[in-house]
C-alpha cells in the first residue's frame, strides 16, 4: 500500500520558515499504531492525518510521541494540501476534531485563515517548578491546558533558556511564554517536552489563548503576533466572541509517497 505524503511549512512566506508539518489524505482511518508509527517516522513536531466525511474532514494531528488534541499549524497545512494540491472547492473547509468544528478559509494573497474555538485560561499562582524550568519570574501565570507565563518584555522572553527535562515533569500539555512584541502588539513561544517537542516553531493552538488575553490587555480584537523561535512564524489574529480567527500563509516542501510494504 503508498499513501500520499506532503510537507508544508506553516506560517510563513518563506521555505524554511514557520513550521513544518507532514500531511496525509486518507481514504479510510488506518489503525492508532501505524499512524503513530509514520508520526515517529516523520520526525516533524506534528503529522496531521484526515479523511472525508460528508461534507467534512474529519482530522487528527501525531508529534512523534502521542496523538494530540488540537494542532493549528498542522491544520492549516491539511487546508493548504485541500485547497492547492486536491483542488477542493470548498470554502471555508469544515474540519470535525478531538476539538469540535474547526474552518478553514482561503483569502487573497495566497492567505489562509483558521477558525477556532477560545481557549480558556484561568488566572493562578506561578508554581515554583516552572518558574525554576524557565530560569525567569513570570508578571503573571494562566492556566488552561497548557500554563501561560507573562513577561514585561520581548527581550526576557527571548533569553529564556528552559530546562525541558524538568519541564517534562509538569502536569499540562505544554508551556506558553508570551510578551509584548516591539516589532508586532505581541511575542510568544511554546515548550512542550510533554509531548514530545522542546520548543515548537509556531503554535496555531497557543494563539486561541494568548491571542484574547492581549485583546483584552491592549483593549483592541485585531492583532499582530510573532512566534519567536529560530523558524519564527508570523500570525495575524481576529478575537470575536468564542472564537480566534488566525491568519497566515504557508508553502509546499515536498510531495511524496510512503510505502507501507
Amino acid at each position: 500500500m503508498q499513501l500520499p505524503i506532503y510537507q508544508v511549512d506553516a506560517f510563513t512566506d518563506r521555505l524554511f520558515g514557520g513550521n513544518p508539518a507532514a500531511v496525509i489524505p486518507l481514504d479510510s482511518w488506518l489503525p492508532d499504531d501505524l499512524m503513530q508509527a509514520i508520526a515517529v517516522e516523520n520526525n516533524l513536531s506534528e503529522t496531521a492525518f484526515f479523511v472525508k466525511e460528508g461534507e467534512s474532514y474529519h482530522i487528527r494531528w501525531f508529534t512523534p510521541a502521542t496523538e494530540v488534541k488540537l494542532c493549528g499549524h498542522a491544520t492549516l497545512t491539511s487546508a493548504y494540501v485541500l485547497f492547492n494540491i486536491l483542488k477542493v472547492a470548498d470554502n471555508p473547509i469544515h474540519f470535525t476534531s478531538l476539538s469540535g468544528s474547526l474552518y478553514v478559509s482561503k483569502e487573497e494573497e495566497e492567505s489562509m485563515t483558521m477558525d477556532f474555538p477560545i481557549a480558556e485560561m484561568t488566572p493562578c499562582s506561578t508554581p515554583q517548578a516552572l518558574w525554576e524550568c524557565l530560569g525567569a519570574h513570570p508578571v503573571e501565570c494562566l492556566k488552561g491546558e497548557d500554563y501561560m507565563a507573562v513577561f514585561e518584555g520581548e527581550q526576557t522572553l527571548l533569553s529564556l533558556q528552559p530546562d525541558f527535562r524538568q519541564m517534562a515533569t509538569l502536569p499540562t500539555r505544554g508551556i506558553i511564554v508570551t510578551a509584548p512584541g516591539e516589532e508586532c502588539d505581541f511575542v510568544s513561544r511554546f515548550f512542550a517536552p510533554q509531548s514530545g517537542i522542546d520548543e515548537d516553531p509556531v503554535t496555531g493552538s497557543a494563539h486561541c489563548a494568548t491571542a484574547p488575553y492581549w485583546a483584552k490587555k491592549l483593549k483592541k480584537i485585531t492583532l499582530t503576533s510573532i512566534q519567536r523561535s529560530k523558524r519564527e512564524g508570523h500570525v495575524l489574529c481576529h478575537v470575536a466572541e468564542d472564537r480566534v480567527r488566525m491568519t497566515g500563509q504557508a508553502k509546499l516542501f515536498l510531495t511524496g509517497s510512503i510505502h507501507l510494504e
